[in-house]
């Protein structure tokens, strides 16, 4: 387990700045055909013309629209370094009542996705086929995940073989998936110690279960941060986990 501390604070400002000022090409609306209606995507390409990998970005449960530029900055940062980037809408209409805070209690919202994990996962994988048959594929694809987004990349990357790299947000792998893990990607898992939404051990336990299984994995923590912690616009350690994730991503994807 590695944990970031205070040394990283100046370089991470630095790298923020580049963050904002990193753009690629001009983002396109797709859709993809799959279980239980279309799978809406917003692709970031990158600027090469040679065939290139690409990640999927799976939001949280509030969606991409609750702070689309965090996500962006994920997008912007990929395609910058030669990766296409997806936003990946993997909730139906009819999830969408579930996860509204007025309404719904956690209790109510934890049963309902339980239960609706394989078929986010299956979403997913549409969408996989899709991208990987795409003329400027290189064949070579990884999931990006925060929070709800990183149980349902982690469950999928469990199943689906073809996924190449796993990054994970402060979420983990779900309970009843656990134990039919075979599989794994190499993985990286980022949470803030303090987050009290999803607890930090639900990352190391998803790192502990790649390990098991013979995947390179790794568990970073981030002191004092909590859930979506990498959402702020004035912390360093927002640069710190792009700038981890976009090289994680880079190595694993067999970009050069």
């Amino acid at each position: 387990m590695q944990a970031i501390n205070r040394r990283t604070v100046v370089s991470g400002l630095a790298l923020l700045a580049l963050c904002r000022a990193a753009r690629a090409g001009i983002p396109e609306q797709l859709s993809v055909d799959a279980d239980e209606g279309p799978v809406a995507l917003t692709r970031y390409p990158a600027d090469r013309a040679a065939k290139r990998p690409g990640v999927l970005l799976l939001h949280g449960s509030r969606g991409f629209e609750l702070k689309p530029h965090a996500y962006q900055r994920y997008a912007n940062a990929l395609s910058a370094k030669g990766i296409d980037a997806y936003l990946l809408r993997y909730l139906t209409a009819a999830d969408a009542p579930v996860f509204d805070p007025k309404t719904s209690t956690r209790e109510k919202r934890e049963a309902y996705e339980t239960a609706r994990f394989d078929s986010w996962a299956k979403r997913v994988s549409s969408v996989v086929t899709s991208i990987l048959a795409r003329p400027d594929s290189s064949g070579r694809i990884g999931l990006l995940g925060f929070s709800l987004g990183g149980y349902v990349a982690a469950d999928t990357a469990a199943r689906d073989e073809r996924i190449a790299a796993l990054a994970v947000l402060y979420g983990g792998m779900p309970d009843a998936m656990v134990a039919q893990v075979r599989h794994l990607p190499p993985l990286i898992e980022l949470h803030g110690e303090a987050d009290t939404n999803v607890p930090p051990a639900k990352g190391e336990e998803l790192v502990k279960l790649g390990k098991a299984i013979g995947a390179e994995a790794e568990f970073v923590t981030y002191p004092g941060r909590r859930h979506g912690f990498d959402f702020s616009d004035t912390d360093p350690m927002t640069a710190d986990a792009v700038s981890r994730i976009t090289k994680f991503f880079e190595a694993r994807l067999n970009l050069n």
